[in-house]
């Protein structure tokens, strides 16, 4: 059974119309040790000037996180997360130009404790890349801040991940863990049309496996949610084209950001704003073409 997908999240002074173009969520990461740009951005100052650039690019939501989520990156406490995540998004929400005070802001967190304090300090929605299970109050407190919310497929942890790799059917699983979160989030008093879902590109999946997400990602279709894809930079590009550097995966990553246009995503989480704003420009205008006119253009 296809449930029917809303049709819009408004989102401070924006609105999201899913399925009129493919909206850009720029990764801003003030941690030490991510996988692409660790140390790049972990002082206010660079922070800032990163925040300053992805909205120049024209991205439409800025995702910030404080803790490392590659394999084997070690857990940081609760006090160290705040700690990094909350001053940016505060500097952010009292920073007019460029309109930057204006961005929509998501907080890319597991604990409901940083969740309520992003909101709180101006954030606009959740990003959880544990699908809301790391942290059993995380779904409730979601609800009780009416903030939407972006439920990812992983298995374990990011220490643990990559050695939890062996499916059976990979898409069905992947759909139906996607499905039981849906479920608890709206059990938790979690409006339904405030859900949106992530299969999980590059956690817990295999290079081949990431390709085949890409190619049937329209299957999650059914399950009624704006559908965002991760596949900025990620390793299963460098394997691909033999390219250990992430940084020197933009093109690789311009390629998997068409197949996931072509596949129904909404969003796209990516490093590299201008070059993905142009990818997605001309791609929507192939994929998402209409009566001879682009949409939402």
């Amino acid at each position: 059974m296809t449930v029917k997908k809303p049709k819009s999240w408004v989102l401070r002074n924006q609105t999201l119309t899913w399925g009129s173009r493919t909206y850009l969520m720029g990764v801003l990461n003030v941690t030490p040790d991510s996988f692409s740009d660790g140390g790049q951005f972990n002082s206010l100052e660079t922070a800032i000037a990163q925040a300053r650039y992805l909205a120049k690019s024209g991205i439409d939501i800025l995702d910030i996180g404080g803790q490392s989520t590659r394999p084997g990156a070690a857990q940081i406490s609760l006090e160290e997360e705040l700690a990094r995540v909350i001053p940016v998004i505060k500097a952010i929400r009292s920073e007019p130009k460029a309109g930057l005070n204006l961005i929509s802001i998501s907080i890319d967190t597991t604990r409901a404790a940083v969740a309520q304090a992003a909101i709180e300090a101006g954030a606009d929605l959740v990003n959880d890349i544990s699908g809301g299970v790391f942290d059993p109050e995380m779904l409730a407190t979601v609800a009780k801040l009416a903030a939407p919310i972006i439920l990812m497929h992983m298995r374990g942890t990011p220490q643990t991940m990559q050695q939890l790799t062996d499916y059976e059917d990979l898409m069905g699983e992947i759909s139906g863990f996607l499905a039981g979160q849906i479920n608890r989030a709206m059990t938790a008093g979690v409006d339904p049309g405030l859900i949106a879902i992530d299969p999980g590109i590059g956690f817990a999946k295999t290079y081949e496996q990431n390709l085949a997400i890409l190619h049937r990602l329209r299957e999650l279709q059914k399950l009624g949610r704006p559908i965002l894809v991760g596949p900025s930079r990620k390793s299963f590009i460098g394997w691909i084209l033999d390219q250990p550097d992430p940084k020197q995966r933009v093109w690789g990553t311009a390629a998997a950001c068409c197949g996931a246009i072509a596949g129904g995503a909404d969003i796209l989480r990516i490093h590299d704003g201008g070059e993905m704003r142009d990818v997605c420009r001309v791609a929507d205008a192939i994929w998402r073409y209409q009566m001879g006119k682009e949409v939402g253009r």
